[in-house]
């Protein structure tokens, strides 16, 4: 959110490179109630922006979204697939990605190749899901 933020505001000409430090610092204070000690561990810690790689935050949140979309489709059509994955076995998670994914990629935007293969548009729901699962077996809630 903090990167999505500050990256808007670069290209709308609302921030300037130079006050990037501060602006980290005061909204890490404000949203988590940290401030990073230095610049390497704040606004520098990543390569991304120093790679020029502007807008690619965004880009994590959705494949999360998308991820979690289709492996609950994955998991529908071959419902063995988690133990495949944990036996080493990923040739199942490759075929299907073949099938429903790779042959249609070039063909379709995003939003219509996750409808055309989950049925839905792009849904928040199984990420939610997911995550809901994962913390509720790592904090035993």
């Amino acid at each position: 959110m903090l990167r999505f933020e500050i990256e808007t505001g670069l290209m709308e000409g609302k921030l300037q490179a130079k006050d990037l430090p501060e602006i980290w610092n005061s909204r890490m204070q404000a949203y988590l109630g940290v401030t990073p000690p230095d610049n390497s561990s704040g606004v520098l810690q990543d390569v991304h922006w120093s790679g020029g790689m502007i807008g690619y935050f965004p880009t994590y949140a959705l494949g999360n979204l998308i991820s979690a979309q289709w492996w609950e489709k994955m998991v529908a059509d071959h419902p063995d697939m988690p133990n495949e994955i944990a036996a080493g076995n990923f040739a199942p998670v490759l075929a299907w990605m073949r099938e429903n994914v790779h042959r249609y990629a070039s063909r379709y935007d995003p939003q219509d190749l996750v409808q055309k293969i989950t049925g839905s548009r792009i849904n928040p729901e199984p990420y939610m899901r997911y995550l809901e699962q994962k913390y509720s077996q790592i904090y035993q809630l």
